[in-house]
């Protein structure tokens, strides 16, 4: 574990990586997800010197959606959701 990790990431580190043991990953392959996840969320957090928090911006949940985006996405739920106006 990197010393720049702080208290709360290595706790996420160490419960990650109990949890890939659990499901049968071997102790290198745990280790490796548990970094990258807690790497991940560092820099999603916006706790890293490079940190890509501002580059996150996108439009996923914008309401320039068009009728048949909203179609599309309402058949991919198996027909549950129907769109509304």
């Amino acid at each position: 574990m990197p010393s720049s990790w702080s208290n709360k990431r290595e706790r996420q580190y160490e419960k990650i990586k109990r949890s890939a043991k659990t499901r049968g990953r071997s102790t290198r392959t745990a280790k490796r997800i548990a970094a990258a996840t807690v790497n991940k969320t560092r820099r999603r957090k916006g706790e890293t010197k490079g940190s890509s928090k501002s580059r996150r911006t996108t439009s996923r949940g914008s309401a320039r959606r068009t009728t048949g985006t909203r179609r599309r996405s309402a058949a991919r739920k198996g027909g549950r959701a129907r769109s509304r106006r």
